[in-house]
Protein backbone atom coordinates (compact mmCIF):
# COMPACT_ATOMS: atom_id res chain seq x y z
CA UNK A 1 0.00 0.00 0.00
CA UNK A 2 1.48 3.59 -0.91
CA UNK A 3 0.19 7.15 -0.09
CA UNK A 4 -0.65 9.63 -2.59
CA UNK A 5 0.46 12.26 0.04
CA UNK A 6 2.31 14.47 -1.70
CA UNK A 7 5.13 17.10 0.19
CA UNK A 8 7.40 19.95 -0.55
CA UNK A 9 10.56 19.05 0.46
CA UNK A 10 12.73 22.31 2.24
CA UNK A 11 15.95 22.86 3.92
CA UNK A 12 16.20 24.32 6.99
CA UNK A 13 16.07 27.34 6.18
CA UNK A 14 13.00 26.91 4.40
CA UNK A 15 13.89 27.16 0.74
CA UNK A 16 12.60 24.67 -1.52
CA UNK A 17 14.29 21.55 -2.72
CA UNK A 18 12.12 19.75 -4.93
CA UNK A 19 8.20 17.24 -4.30
CA UNK A 20 7.56 14.12 -2.91
CA UNK A 21 5.22 11.23 -2.48
CA UNK A 22 5.09 8.73 0.28
CA UNK A 23 6.08 5.48 -0.54
CA UNK A 24 5.28 4.06 2.35
CA UNK A 25 2.32 4.65 4.89
CA UNK A 26 1.79 7.20 6.44
CA UNK A 27 2.51 5.71 10.41
CA UNK A 28 5.94 3.52 8.54
CA UNK A 29 9.14 4.21 10.30
CA UNK A 30 11.33 4.28 8.71
CA UNK A 31 9.21 6.53 6.47
CA UNK A 32 10.17 6.15 2.58
CA UNK A 33 9.61 8.89 0.14
CA UNK A 34 9.76 9.10 -3.66
CA UNK A 35 11.76 12.30 -4.59
CA UNK A 36 9.59 13.56 -8.17
CA UNK A 37 11.44 15.18 -11.28
CA UNK A 38 14.81 13.97 -10.85
CA UNK A 39 15.48 16.10 -7.76
CA UNK A 40 17.00 13.18 -5.28
CA UNK A 41 20.38 15.61 -5.66
CA UNK A 42 18.82 18.47 -4.41
CA UNK A 43 17.48 16.55 -1.37
CA UNK A 44 20.59 14.50 -0.78
CA UNK A 45 22.86 17.39 -0.02
CA UNK A 46 21.05 17.97 2.99
CA UNK A 47 21.45 15.69 6.74
CA UNK A 48 17.83 17.99 7.80
CA UNK A 49 14.85 18.42 5.83
CA UNK A 50 11.66 18.98 6.11
CA UNK A 51 8.21 17.54 4.80
CA UNK A 52 5.33 19.88 4.65
CA UNK A 53 1.86 18.68 2.93
CA UNK A 54 0.57 20.07 0.37
CA UNK A 55 -3.29 19.17 0.80
CA UNK A 56 -4.33 18.53 4.03
CA UNK A 57 -3.97 19.97 8.40
CA UNK A 58 -1.10 17.58 8.15
CA UNK A 59 1.49 19.79 10.33
CA UNK A 60 4.84 20.01 8.79
CA UNK A 61 7.77 17.44 9.69
CA UNK A 62 11.12 17.53 9.81
CA UNK A 63 13.24 14.38 9.10
CA UNK A 64 16.63 13.01 8.92
CA UNK A 65 17.72 11.40 5.90
CA UNK A 66 18.87 7.60 6.91
CA UNK A 67 19.54 6.18 2.91
CA UNK A 68 19.09 6.56 -0.45
CA UNK A 69 17.69 4.05 -3.53
CA UNK A 70 17.68 5.36 -6.69
CA UNK A 71 14.83 8.10 -6.41
CA UNK A 72 13.50 7.08 -2.63
CA UNK A 73 15.07 7.95 0.53
CA UNK A 74 14.45 6.93 3.58
CA UNK A 75 13.43 9.39 6.27
CA UNK A 76 13.86 9.16 10.48
CA UNK A 77 10.96 11.65 11.72
CA UNK A 78 12.55 14.19 13.92
CA UNK A 79 10.63 16.40 15.23
CA UNK A 80 6.58 17.50 14.56
CA UNK A 81 6.49 21.25 13.90
CA UNK A 82 4.19 24.25 14.53
CA UNK A 83 1.06 24.36 11.74
CA UNK A 84 2.17 28.22 12.03
CA UNK A 85 5.44 27.69 10.42
CA UNK A 86 3.71 26.70 6.93
CA UNK A 87 1.43 29.72 7.49
CA UNK A 88 4.11 31.53 7.75
CA UNK A 89 6.50 30.19 4.88
CA UNK A 90 6.69 33.25 2.92
CA UNK A 91 7.85 33.34 -1.18
CA UNK A 92 8.99 36.68 -3.27
CA UNK A 93 6.43 36.46 -5.99
CA UNK A 94 5.56 40.06 -8.41
CA UNK A 95 2.60 40.22 -9.86
CA UNK A 96 -0.66 42.99 -10.62
CA UNK A 97 -3.74 42.50 -9.03
CA UNK A 98 -6.68 44.56 -7.38
CA UNK A 99 -7.91 45.38 -4.07
CA UNK A 100 -11.29 45.39 -3.02
CA UNK A 101 -12.37 47.94 -0.21
CA UNK A 102 -15.52 46.11 1.92
CA UNK A 103 -18.39 47.90 1.73
CA UNK A 104 -18.53 48.92 5.71
CA UNK A 105 -15.00 50.71 5.12
CA UNK A 106 -16.66 53.74 3.35
CA UNK A 107 -14.28 53.61 0.27
CA UNK A 108 -15.19 52.89 -3.15
CA UNK A 109 -14.04 51.32 -6.20
CA UNK A 110 -10.69 48.82 -6.63
CA UNK A 111 -7.06 50.05 -6.26
CA UNK A 112 -4.24 48.59 -8.12
CA UNK A 113 -1.58 46.81 -6.57
CA UNK A 114 2.14 45.22 -6.68
CA UNK A 115 2.82 42.15 -5.36
CA UNK A 116 5.68 41.37 -2.61
CA UNK A 117 5.58 38.35 -1.23
CA UNK A 118 2.99 35.56 -1.16
CA UNK A 119 2.54 33.36 2.05
CA UNK A 120 -0.19 30.61 2.57
CA UNK A 121 -1.20 33.52 5.74
CA UNK A 122 -1.40 36.24 3.42
CA UNK A 123 0.33 38.56 1.46
CA UNK A 124 2.47 41.43 1.18
CA UNK A 125 2.13 44.14 -1.72
CA UNK A 126 2.64 47.80 -2.97
CA UNK A 127 -0.43 50.15 -3.28
CA UNK A 128 -1.29 53.50 -3.21
CA UNK A 129 -4.25 53.16 -1.81
CA UNK A 130 -4.36 54.66 1.80
CA UNK A 131 -5.31 51.68 4.08
CA UNK A 132 -5.56 51.38 8.07
CA UNK A 133 -3.87 48.90 10.67
CA UNK A 134 -6.10 46.03 10.81
CA UNK A 135 -8.98 47.51 7.96
CA UNK A 136 -9.74 44.63 6.51
CA UNK A 137 -10.47 44.34 2.30
CA UNK A 138 -10.49 41.92 -0.53
CA UNK A 139 -7.90 40.91 -2.29
CA UNK A 140 -7.48 38.99 -5.73
CA UNK A 141 -4.49 36.05 -5.48
CA UNK A 142 -3.34 35.51 -9.14
CA UNK A 143 -0.52 33.22 -8.84
CA UNK A 144 -3.15 30.25 -8.03
CA UNK A 145 -4.45 27.84 -10.44
CA UNK A 146 -7.47 30.09 -10.95
CA UNK A 147 -7.62 33.32 -9.41
CA UNK A 148 -9.38 33.65 -6.15
CA UNK A 149 -10.21 36.78 -4.15
CA UNK A 150 -9.56 36.62 -0.15
CA UNK A 151 -10.26 38.71 3.27
CA UNK A 152 -7.17 39.92 4.38
CA UNK A 153 -6.23 42.18 7.01
CA UNK A 154 -3.37 44.99 7.50
CA UNK A 155 -1.16 43.94 9.95
CA UNK A 156 1.61 46.51 9.04
CA UNK A 157 2.04 49.74 7.13
CA UNK A 158 5.01 51.49 5.51
CA UNK A 159 5.07 55.16 4.23
CA UNK A 160 7.00 55.11 0.69
CA UNK A 161 8.09 57.89 -1.91
CA UNK A 162 5.35 59.15 -4.46
CA UNK A 163 2.31 58.55 -1.75
CA UNK A 164 2.47 55.07 -2.26
CA UNK A 165 2.65 52.10 0.85
CA UNK A 166 4.00 48.63 1.56
CA UNK A 167 1.51 46.51 3.47
CA UNK A 168 1.87 43.24 5.08
CA UNK A 169 -1.34 41.20 5.70
CA UNK A 170 -3.12 38.06 7.07
CA UNK A 171 -5.82 36.32 5.53
CA UNK A 172 -8.85 36.20 7.06
CA UNK A 173 -11.58 33.93 7.62
CA UNK A 174 -10.36 31.24 4.59
CA UNK A 175 -12.19 28.11 3.71
CA UNK A 176 -10.39 24.81 3.72
CA UNK A 177 -10.39 25.06 -0.58
CA UNK A 178 -8.90 28.31 0.06
CA UNK A 179 -6.37 27.20 1.92
CA UNK A 180 -5.53 24.49 -0.32
CA UNK A 181 -5.39 26.70 -3.56
CA UNK A 182 -3.08 28.74 -1.54
CA UNK A 183 -0.67 26.12 0.18
CA UNK A 184 -0.28 25.08 -3.49
CA UNK A 185 0.11 28.34 -5.28
CA UNK A 186 2.97 28.93 -2.97
CA UNK A 187 4.33 25.24 -2.53
CA UNK A 188 4.36 25.65 -7.09
CA UNK A 189 6.61 29.16 -6.70
CA UNK A 190 8.88 28.18 -4.31
CA UNK A 191 10.16 25.50 -6.40
CA UNK A 192 10.06 27.42 -9.60
CA UNK A 193 11.87 30.14 -7.73
CA UNK A 194 14.76 27.02 -6.89
CA UNK A 195 14.72 26.13 -10.40
CA UNK A 196 15.27 29.12 -11.69
CA UNK A 197 18.37 29.39 -9.65
CA UNK A 198 19.52 25.71 -10.65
Amino acid sequence: MTSNHTYLILDTQNHALANGTLASPPDTAPMRLLVLDNKVDNVLKHEVITLFSASSNEPPIQCRILRQRGDTIQLEKIATLDPEVRRNLRVPVKFDSFLYPLPESGQKGRYSIQSVDLSCGGIAFYTDCPLELHQQMEVVVTPTEEPVILRCEVLRKQALQNNRFMYATKFVNMCEDEEVVVREAVFSLQLQARDSQD
